[in-house]
This record gives C-alpha cells, sequence and structure tokens, in this order.
C-alpha cells in the first residue's frame, strides 16, 4: 500500500455546481489534489444520483457540468486520480460481497432510512416503507465500496454524512473479522473551517431550497440573482451589521482579508445595499472570469472531458482490479485453476 495518505472524494450528479459547493468543497479539493503527500481520489457518483434522481437526462448533463467545474478550476488530473463511478465495475460487485456480510439492523439505523419511516409514519401511511426503494436503503453500502475499494483513509464529508463513514468502518470491521484483515478502516473527516455559504433566501445555499446562485452563471444572470438576495429594509445611510449578512458572507469567502476589511468599512458607512450588491457582482464576475470561459469550453468538449473521465478509469481500475480479486480470493469465488 502507498505511504502516501489517502483520501477519497465523491461528488454527487445531480444538479449543478454552485457557489456553495464551490467554497464549501471544490475550492480545498483542489487545493489538496496538488499535495505531494495525499493520493486524493476524486469521483463522480453517478450511482448514487440514482438514489434520488430519476431523470437520466438530469443525471447525463450534471455529469458534464460537474466535471467541467472540477477542470475548470484546476483539479490536478495528473496527481490525482479522477473518475466516474460507473466506470469502475468493480465497486458495484464489490458492494455485492459486502452486502453479503452487512447486518440489515445496520442499515435500518440509516438516517436517510430513519427519515423516510418517520415521514411515513406522520402521514399516516400504513406502509412505514412507502416510497423507499432499495438503492435508498443500502445507499451506506455502496458509499463503503466507494470507500474500501481504494483503501482510504480519510473522507471528507459534512456532518450530514459522517455516518456512512462510520458504517463503512463499521462494514470493514465485520468483515475482516470472518476474512482477514484486508479492508483499511476510513475516518471522516469534518472540516469545522470550510465556509458554509447563505443563499438568496438567507438559509443554507441548497438545491433543495431552490436558492442557488451558479458557480458559473453566465454575467447577465449572475447580476440578476446577486440582485436579488435578501436583505433587510435598512436605507442607504444608515450603518449596517455585517453579522449574518448573506452579502458580506459571498463576498468574505472569495476575497483577500484586505478587501474583506474594506467592505467591512463600507457596511458601516451606510452603503446602500444596491451598491452592496454591485460590489459583490463587479467582485463575483471578475474572480470567476477566466474559469467560466474555461468551463464553457469544456463544455463545449464533451468528448475531452469524457477522455479525462476515461483515463482517470483506468488508473482507478489498476488499484482496484487486483484488489478486488483478492477479496474475491478470500470469499471463495475465485477461478478454479
Amino acid at each position: 500500500m502507498s505511504a502516501r495518505e489517502i483520501v477519497l472524494t465523491g461528488i454527487t450528479t445531480t444538479g449543478t455546481p454552485h457557489l456553495g459547493n464551490y467554497v464549501g468543497a471544490i475550492r480545498p479539493a483542489v487545493a489538496a489534489s496538488r499535495r505531494p503527500d495525499v493520493q486524493s481520489y476524486y469521483f463522480l457518483a453517478d450511482l448514487h444520483a440514482l438514489v434520488k434522481n430519476s431523470d437520466p437526462a438530469a443525471i447525463h448533463r450534471s455529469t458534464l457540468e460537474i466535471a467541467a467545474t472540477w477542470l475548470a478550476l484546476g483539479l490536478d488530473v495528473k496527481r490525482a486520480v479522477f473518475y466516474r463511478q460507473s466506470d469502475i465495475p468493480e465497486i458495484p460487485e464489490l458492494t455485492w460481497i459486502l452486502t453479503a456480510a452487512t447486518a440489515k439492523g445496520l442499515m435500518n439505523r440509516a438516517h436517510a432510512y430513519k427519515a423516510a419511516v418517520q415521514a411515513n409514519e406522520e402521514s399516516g401511511s400504513p406502509d412505514p416503507d412507502r416510497g423507499v426503494t432499495m438503492a435508498l436503503y443500502c445507499y451506506p453500502i455502496l458509499m463503503a465500496a466507494d470507500i474500501l475499494l481504494f483503501s482510504a483513509n480519510r473522507v471528507p464529508v459534512g456532518q450530514d454524512q459522517k455516518q456512512h463513514v462510520e458504517m463503512a468502518r463499521d462494514i470493514a470491521q465485520r468483515w475482516n473479522h470472518h476474512y482477514g484483515e484486508r479492508f483499511v478502516l476510513p475516518e471522516a473527516e469534518i472540516g469545522t473551517d470550510t465556509a458554509v455559504l447563505q443563499g438568496l433566501d438567507g438559509r443554507k445555499m441548497s438545491k433543495s431550497y431552490d436558492n442557488t446562485i451558479p458557480l458559473f452563471a453566465p454575467p447577465d444572470r449572475l447580476r440578476k440573482l446577486v440582485m436579488k438576495i435578501k436583505t433587510n429594509s435598512l436605507e442607504p445611510g444608515i450603518p449596517k451589521e455585517t453579522e449574518g449578512s448573506t452579502l458580506f458572507e459571498i463576498y468574505r469567502a472569495f476575497a483577500r482579508p484586505e478587501e474583506v476589511d474594506a467592505m467591512r468599512g463600507r457596511f458601516a458607512a451606510g452603503a446602500g445595499w444596491g451598491e452592496i450588491k454591485q460590489a459583490l457582482f463587479d467582485y463575483l464576475d471578475a474572480h470567476l472570469r477566466d474559469s467560466r470561459a474555461e468551463y464553457e469550453r469544456l463544455i463545449a468538449a464533451p468528448d475531452y472531458v469524457e477522455s479525462v473521465l476515461r483515463q482517470g478509469a483506468e488508473r482507478a481500475r489498476a488499484v482496484a482490479t487486483p484488489f478486488l480479486a483478492e477479496i474475491r480470493r478470500a470469499v471463495g469465488i475465485s477461478r478454479l485453476g
């Protein structure tokens, strides 16, 4: 096994990347991809996307948009391994092998499944499992296969995904107990200093709330969205608080410290909301201009993006294929001679 630490991150192919995705996940991951002491794996989790998204065109489009976003922002694909989950057949095979060793009671405790059951019970449904697919129920096992196949030491996740990494540890420990110590036990990494941006309505920026600002929105649309950000009714000339201000938080996530201080001064001096919104738009537009142009070039060149993902899949399978062969031998389904 490599002496370098192995870090793995999955990006579900649902929706278009937005400013919150960038500052919370993409920017730190791209920076980490350049570290010589870490072997990074980044994958497009299109099999996971099937859990919640039944629109084939949306998943297909999201795959291109997310891949183009990461490439446009400078992901080092020579150092990091960047691939599409569905291009690695070893993942679903390992999922089934792990399923055979996973206790149903463990899956019963998964937050997403419990939330679905609770919603059904609260609605008065006679069937607590109404609308629950096996993909939703077994989601943690597929995630465990993603992690364990590449012997990841660390898995950066949000707080809502921490349980899934813990379940991957439980599954690996149970399997190791029965078949021998082959799986590395992963650790969840919860970023405590990662920025969480508010959206247009003041809530956390999320596709679920339909309050996002797409990262590479064209200038005209970007400006319209910035102008829609919710503010209070304080008029120009009245000092304004930066605490809790969506405008200020977004600006701070992108600007240099001295620029943030200057913006804080404008708030204190009573700048009007329209003036502040225009300043935020101007800053974002300038900051994202070059990478947006590269993104647009990549969106128009899907064959190139596909070739990058295929090359990443070859590198990923160079690790996955021999490791899965070892796992197959351990459970007794290897060749006879």
